[in-house]
């Protein structure tokens, strides 16, 4: 790893951190120095992920067992982070998260709500949390995991593409306010990565066909002519949380191979 990525005596609260896109950047934070709570809904796959993650760093790893979309529930996860690290989070990865879409007129107002609160209201409540803590320290990073739909939505892709546009209008907001602070904020935009919400899809799909061919067949539209690698994500994660992107706010990157037309 090279020195300016390095992570040491920094804390990390990753949201959607036991499986895929999360656990890839809690892993990839850890074996960097940074001390990582990963948060997620399900206590089984919390638990294995950092079992995981501590059998490469030791006592690197903790886990917190929450709702982000529960503003209550968001409020007790920063605050058992802050006791699992006994110190304020310097890193906060928005990641929490699931792609939602259909046709407009199916959408119901539950619907739009529950998306609105797990991927955008999570996003508001935590950043106004951690950010006090960031101010007085004069260093902060902030991550919103939002995807390319919110550059280009497509018919019935709601709510999934609203609610990641709205996080893409956030990260602008928060990087023009808080970077006076040394505060950064940015957002990556997800392509095709494998990960377990594709396994999913497969499964539900394409039962038929195999992951490997699976993931083949969607490569076929990328320019790159291939699914990405969670690995390949995290490194980019990694670059923003450390000072090596020291001079990085502000913008909105795709993670796609080049499959998207905006840029």
């Amino acid at each position: 790893m090279a020195q300016q990525h390095d992570l040491s005596g920094r804390t990390a609260l990753i949201t959607g951190g036991s499986r895929g896109l999360g656990f890839a950047m809690g892993e990839a934070f850890a074996r960097a120095g940074a001390r990582v709570v990963l948060v997620a809904r399900r206590q089984a796959a919390l638990d294995e992920a950092v079992s995981s993650i501590n059998k490469i760093a030791p006592g690197h790893a903790f886990a917190v067992r929450a709702d982000v979309s529960s503003a209550q529930e968001a409020q007790q996860a920063h605050a058992a982070a802050c006791a699992a690290l006994d110190a304020g989070v310097d890193i906060l990865v928005n990641n929490a998260g699931s792609s939602q879409r259909g046709p407009f007129e199916n959408v119901t107002d539950a619907q739009w709500q529950t998306d609105i609160d797990l991927k955008l209201f999570a996003a508001i409540r935590l950043a106004r949390l951690v950010l006090p803590s960031m101010k007085a320290q004069r260093w902060g990073r902030i991550i919103n995991v939002v995807n390319t739909l919110a550059k280009t939505p497509a018919a019935g892709s709601a709510p999934t593409s609203v609610t990641r546009a709205a996080g893409i209008a956030l990260t602008k907001v928060l990087a023009s306010e808080f970077a006076p602070h040394n505060v950064l904020v940015n957002a990556l935009c997800v392509g095709r990565i494998k990960s377990d919400q594709w396994e999913k899809m497969r499964a539900r799909e394409h039962p038929q066909m195999s992951l490997d061919d699976y993931h083949a067949q969607m490569g076929r539209a990328i320019p790159l002519g291939r699914v990405g690698e969670a690995a390949e994500f995290s490194a980019i994660a990694l670059l923003l949380a450390s000072d090596a992107g020291g001079y990085i706010t502000g913008t909105a990157i795709n993670v796609d191979g080049g499959l998207s037309p905006a840029t």
